[in-house]
């Protein structure tokens, strides 16, 4: 998402970089450029998905810290082996996903923004409820892609050995590699096993990215409002936000950009963490490695009762440090990376 013009009020105004929109963007350079972005993104990002996965399917009622479980994994797997099995997997279906995803939010945003304004609503409302509902379609429209590359990566994930605990041993759910994962789900449980957990997944993400978007669009023009002040305060030397016109530098931008992008993603992360360590259990966990003693597909169910049989309901927050630093840094990164994509892609880019 990037930043807009400030609303001008009476009291200061701040003039931020216009808004990119869809109409604006160079199609062919975007989603090149954003492959490529995003992919070393992702590669910087993965060791703290495996360690926040590895953590979410342990099934020890001694929950291991987050560095013990790292420590753990590099003894006994070494650190590349460990921490990115399963990258190459999810790199390939990362990229046509997030192009998706992509398309489904810049399309919603540009669409749902004028249409709440013509309503009457104020600039901040309909920039938080366009953001709310286009990143809800957006998550939506990419689970489409994302779940079946989610179920066999996360397989891939949690493949331990020795001290790696809680993982399945058994062997008709060891695999070489990504292509023997997808066979072995499908000869398994059919083209169904490629969508366990699609429904959990869809209430998880969907949710998650609404009041991402949603939380990120608010946390900008709070941080707007009081830069003007402080700098108002700053120059004229009193505490109103009366003033002239201020240009935020490329770092400002850059720095309001990051943290409203943090912020929004540990809340975001903190409200939706229980819905995703549900979601990894039914996606990488099958009967026989979950307790139940059975063969069967655990249900939503039978995995919650599980967990707090395991840890009381604390466990559902299993893997929160890890996935709460994923999701604030992976938000910062992933925000600065997608307006520098924006405005790379844009058709006018000289001129801005």
């Amino acid at each position: 998402m990037s930043l807009r013009r400030a609303e001008e009020q009476d009291s200061g105004k701040i003039h931020i970089p216009t808004d990119i929109n869809w109409d604006m963007l160079d199609k062919s350079k975007f989603f090149i450029l954003g492959a490529g972005l995003f992919s070393g993104v992702s590669f910087i990002l993965y060791p703290v998905v495996v360690l926040k996965t590895r953590q979410q399917i342990s099934s020890s009622n001694t929950q291991l810290s987050s560095f013990k479980t790292a420590g753990s994994i590099i003894r006994y797997e070494g650190f590349f082996k460990g921490f990115y099995r399963g990258f190459g997997t999810s790199l390939m279906g990362t990229i046509p996903a997030r192009a998706l995803y992509m398309t489904a939010l810049e399309v919603t945003k540009s669409n749902v923004g004028p249409f709440v304004m013509k309503m009457g609503f104020s600039e901040g409302t309909a920039m938080a409820s366009a953001n709310a509902i286009a990143g809800l379609t957006a998550a939506m429209a990419a689970q489409l892609v994302w779940t079946p590359i989610d179920v066999v990566s996360q397989r891939l994930m949690v493949q331990g050995s020795g001290g790696s605990s809680g993982i399945n041993k058994n062997p008709a759910f060891q695999y070489s590699g990504g292509i023997d994962a997808f066979r072995k789900i499908v000869k398994s449980d059919g083209i169904r096993g490629l969508y366990r957990g699609f429904g959990m997944s869809t209430v998880t993400y969907a949710p998650s990215n609404a009041i991402w978007w949603a939380s990120y669009s608010i946390s900008q023009r709070v941080m707007w409002g009081g830069y003007s002040c402080y700098l108002a305060k700053k120059e004229n030397g009193t505490s109103s936000c009366n003033g002239g016109c201020i240009s935020p530098s490329a770092k400002t931008v850059m720095a309001v950009q990051g943290l409203s992008a943090a912020m929004a993603g540990g809340f975001s992360a903190l409200v939706t963490m229980p819905l995703d360590t549900i979601k990894t259990r039914l996606q990488v966990l099958d009967g026989c490695g979950n307790g139940s003693g059975s063969s069967a597909q655990p249900t939503i169910r039978h995995t919650v009762r599980n967990l707090v049989k395991e840890g009381g309901w604390s466990a559902c927050y299993r893997g929160l440090g890890p996935r709460w630093v994923s999701s604030s840094f992976s938000a910062t990164t992933m925000i600065t990376t997608y307006e520098l994509l924006k405005r790379l892609s844009a058709k006018n880019y000289e001129t801005m």
